[in-house]
């Protein structure tokens, strides 16, 4: 794709040189106006976060269920986090990736539970999943 955009960039150098050989009809001053309009940069201001320092590795995935339905009604959503987060790093990545503000979050831990398939034995994972209560009038899309 390099070799490409080369190419397009060639294209509109060459249109660049065509147009300024053109003779100027319009007076020095008029010149000299568009030249300082051309000079001036516009910057586009991105929304400041709040918390710049999150980790899109405390979320693992939304935990959909009947319960966390019921819950997403009432600005609480769940999700199943890593294990080695705390509170604190799961309320700044919700707020990072989100963009929401978090006002509390709970934490649950979920044991393995033994599991069998005709003679054989195991267990099913152990994971870890946090309740996230936002502000009233937000909203996170997840499905």
């Amino acid at each position: 794709m390099a070799l490409l955009d080369f190419l397009k960039n060639k294209k509109s150098a060459e249109k660049s040189k065509k147009t300024e050989k053109k003779p100027a009809k319009v007076s020095a001053v008029k010149a000299e106006k568009k030249i300082e309009k051309s000079k001036v940069k516009t910057t586009v201001v991105a929304p400041k976060i709040k918390n710049a320092k999150f980790s899109y590795e405390a979320i693992k995935q939304p935990h959909i269920s009947e319960k966390a339905t019921y819950l997403s009604e009432k600005d609480q959503y769940v999700f199943e986090v890593s294990p080695n987060y705390n509170k604190n790093e799961v309320k700044n990545a919700v707020e990072g990736i989100y963009g929401v503000n978090v006002l509390s979050v709970n934490m649950i831990k979920i044991p393995a539970k033994k599991r069998r398939l005709g003679r054989t034995e195991g267990f099913r994972k152990a994971y870890k999943k946090a309740v996230v209560k936002i502000k009233e009038g937000q909203k996170i899309e997840i499905l």
